[in-house]
């Protein structure tokens, strides 16, 4: 009986403090000014703060269909688990795409005579390797000339950005996979040291090589890629999630191991430049390119968004007057890309969509004879084995992966990157957060997801009837339109009268690799 009142009067207290809690959040409610739906609607306003932030979750996993969510839609997502899994990733009953009203819709046009393969028999060992049918830095000859391992590779993301878990899941990955990790423009951490092949990004902070000034630093520079093995060097001019703006790592995000590697100070938010301080023009830029080439040996590129096009004018037509003068790649970042938080119209309206800034850029350098000595590099949502073999089509000679990369990884798509809030340990430093990521088990997934996105890849180029996606043409590729229509790939992306492949000595020589 003693402990019956007990229980009833705890329950009295409870209940008279949620009480005079409710009371509490009423007057301040009615008190504050800032909100009027708070002013006007005392407590129960606050429902609406709680949908608006429940709204996107609800939606994603109940209100959506397979197909209505971006970036990425349920199907892309499952698809990426389910290959980083090893699971099974067919989708049985057909299609749930309406192919016929879908404007903008990719077909594959499969060719009679295929290419016959036993994939039963084909060594996992062998993780489906499809080697770049270019040299990167051969062109040229650069002392550090190489054959990229991969056409699949990881795109630029900052240690910093992503925690030190999901790097070093990702260094690890490229390792087991074979393929090449950028760096992204926070610099070189010990989290890019786990044997995966690096492409050292240099943005505008210049981190990693950097001096107290904010200018570059010749001699960190030089220093970072012998430590690292650096295998090649790519000079960031702009990324599709902001171009033409510069990037903000929030001061929550900064470490002290951070600090030390940006050189920036901690407490405050990291800030790079719009601008490269080391060059102006295209003609500047060039030598910078070559200064690093010299003191490095390694290959050297560029990676940008498109938009104005007067700068590639002006950039072939520096390397068509002086050969001893160029770069060694082309990373084109489509308008799509994401793995930066950026303002919303900088997201929303600027810059090209990949297809668009590539087919563009790709007749400029086609039409001056460069193509053949340069590295294409796609990226921009190509993660995928139809978006992938069309931008092979489409001039690309290598793909680079960001967030799919994220997602065979852990990422959820909270879309709260930004924050440092990321629940799965992503896009956070966090320690409590970062601890949910393994980065020996999301390894195996990465490398999982690529190995499956390789062999993907070459399914649809063995039923193109080629054996290599740098085999294949836009004519292997239409796009359907409203009204029952469709258009050559060609035609809707205006790639006539330019050859979309490698030399034939090129050509030759990886038909060859891939049969042997």
């Amino acid at each position: 009986l003693q402990e019956s009142h007990l229980l009833f009067w705890i329950f009295i207290v409870l209940a008279g403090l949620a009480v005079l809690a409710i009371i509490g959040v009423g007057l301040h409610d009615v008190t504050q000014t800032k909100d009027p739906i708070l002013r006007n609607y005392p407590v129960v306003g606050h429902g609406r703060h709680v949908l608006a932030e429940l709204g996107p979750k609800i939606r994603q996993y109940i209100v959506a269909n397979n197909n209505e969510e971006r970036p990425f839609s349920r199907d892309q997502r499952d698809w990426v688990y389910r290959s980083a899994d090893k699971g099974n990733n067919y989708f049985g009953f057909g299609t749930d795409n309406d192919l016929e009203r879908s404007p903008s819709y990719l077909i594959i046009k499969q060719s009679a005579f295929p290419v016959v393969v036993d994939y039963l028999a084909v060594d996992e060992k062998d993780k489906h390797k499809i080697p770049c049918a270019k040299v990167l830095g051969g062109a040229r000859n650069r002392a550090k000339a190489f054959r990229p391992e991969s056409i699949v590779n990881i795109s630029a993301m900052s240690y910093g950005s992503l925690s030190s878990a999901a790097v070093e899941a990702i260094n690890r990955g490229c390792k087991i996979a074979g393929c090449l990790h950028n760096t992204g423009e926070g610099g070189i951490a010990s989290h890019h040291d786990h044997g995966g092949g690096l492409m050292f990004q240099l943005g505008t902070g210049y981190y990693g090589a950097r001096k107290d000034d904010g200018r570059f630093n010749e001699q960190m520079f030089v220093e970072n890629c012998e430590k690292y093995q650096v295998q090649s060097v790519e000079v960031k001019l702009s990324q599709g999630a902001k171009p033409g703006k510069g990037g903000i790592l929030p001061a929550a995000k900064i470490t002290a191991e951070i600090s030390k590697i940006r050189g920036v100070p901690m407490g405050k938010s990291c800030v790079s430049p719009s601008a490269h301080k080391e060059f102006g023009s295209a003609d500047e830029m060039l030598d910078f390119v070559e200064r690093l080439a010299e003191v490095t040996g390694v290959p050297v590129g560029i990676k940008s968004a498109i938009g104005d096009l007067s700068f590639w004018h002006d950039l072939v037509k520096l390397m068509q007057n002086d050969p001893n003068r160029g770069i060694d790649f082309l990373a084109v970042d489509g308008g799509e890309g994401g793995t930066g938080a950026a303002p919303l119209v900088f997201s929303d309206h600027v810059s090209m969509p990949f297809k668009l800034g590539m087919s563009r850029v790709y007749r400029i350098f086609a039409e001056a004879g460069l193509h053949e000595k340069v590295v294409f590099i796609g990226s921009g949502k190509l993660g995928f084995p139809d978006e992938a073999t069309l931008a092979m089509a489409m001039g690309c000679d290598m793909i680079s992966i960001g967030r799919e990369a994220m997602l065979a990884i852990g990422c959820i798509q909270a879309q709260i990157c930004h924050t440092g809030k990321c629940p799965t340990g992503v896009a956070t430093q966090n320690k409590w957060l970062m601890r949910g990521l393994d980065p020996t088990d999301k390894a195996a997934r990465l490398a999982n997801y690529i190995v499956t996105l390789r062999k993907e890849i070459l399914e649809l180029c063995h039923a193109c009837g080629v054996h290599h996606p740098a085999m294949l043409v836009p004519d292997q590729f239409e796009m359907l339109q409203d009204g029952f229509r469709s258009q050559p790939i060609e035609e809707v992306f205006n790639l006539h009268g330019i050859t979309m492949t490698p030399s034939q000595a090129d050509m030759t020589e990886i038909e060859a690799m891939m049969k042997g």
